[in-house]
C-alpha cells in the first residue's frame, strides 16, 4: 500500500504541476493555478500521515516506510526549484516569455551552483533521517534495521553529493575559447595584426 501510495503522490505532483501550469498560461486563472500549485505539499502531507498510521495499526517496518521518508525529503527540498524551473519553460513556451537563464556552466560561478543543489540535497537528508527517527522512536523495541538503513542511504546520498560539488571547487571548469567573447583586433597585441598593418602601408 506505501508503495502504491509513493506512486500516486509521484502522479499526482505531476498532474497539479501541469493542471496549474495550463490554467495560468493558457486559461489565464492566476488564482486557480495558485490553488492547485498550494495542493503540492497536501500529498507529502497524506503520505506521512498514511504511513504513520500504517506503523500505528502494527505493520512491520519495511523498505516502503524508509522509500516514504526519503521522497518526502527530497521533495520538500526539490520541489520548489522544480516547479520554478517548469514555469519558467512554461512562460516561455504558452505566454511568449523570455527563455528562462540554464545555471553557470563554467569557472566559479558553476561551483556555487552546485554547492547550493548540494544544501538541497543535505536538506532533503536531514528531512529524511529526521522522520526515519521519529518512526525508530514511535517503534520503540520493534524491527526497525530497515529504517535505519534508509537513514544510511540518505547520508550516503549527501556525503556522494558533496564530494561531487567539492570537484567544482578544487578544479574549476574553465571557459572554452569558443565560448569566450570576441575581441577587437585593435585592442589585440596580435603580430598577425601588426603585420597586416604594415602590409596595408606598403600597397598603398
Amino acid at each position: 500500500m506505501i508503495v502504491g501510495l509513493i506512486v500516486a503522490c509521484e502522479v499526482g505532483f505531476w498532474v497539479l504541476l501541469t493542471a496549474g501550469l495550463a490554467v495560468r498560461y493558457l486559461l489565464k486563472w492566476r488564482r486557480t493555478s495558485v490553488a492547485l500549485l498550494l495542493c503540492e505539499p497536501l500529498l507529502e502531507v497524506v503520505l506521512f500521515v498514511v504511513t504513520a498510521v500504517d506503523l500505528k495499526n502494527g505493520a512491520t517496518p519495511g523498505w516502503e516506510h524508509g522509500l516514504a521518508a526519503v521522497y518526502i525529503g527530497f521533495t520538500v527540498a526539490y520541489g520548489h526549484c522544480t516547479i520554478r524551473w517548469l514555469d519558467g519553460h512554461a512562460a516561455h513556451r504558452l505566454a511568449g516569455g523570455p527563455p528562462p537563464a540554464g545555471p553557470p556552466r563554467y569557472g566559479m560561478a558553476r561551483a556555487g551552483h552546485e554547492g547550493r543543489l548540494w544544501l538541497r540535497t543535505v536538506l532533503a537528508a536531514t528531512v529524511a533521517c529526521a522522520l526515519l527517527q521519529a518512526a525508530i522512536a514511535y517503534v520503540g523495541d520493534g524491527n526497525t534495521e530497515s529504517l535505519r538503513s534508509f537513514q544510511w542511504v540518505a547520508l550516503r546520498a549527501a556525503a556522494i553529493h558533496g564530494l561531487v560539488a567539492l570537484t567544482y571547487v578544487i578544479r574549476p571548469k574553465k571557459t572554452p575559447a569558443s565560448a569566450l567573447p570576441a575581441r577587437d583586433p585593435q585592442h589585440v597585441p596580435d603580430l598577425t595584426v601588426g603585420r597586416t598593418g604594415q602590409d596595408e602601408q606598403q600597397v598603398r
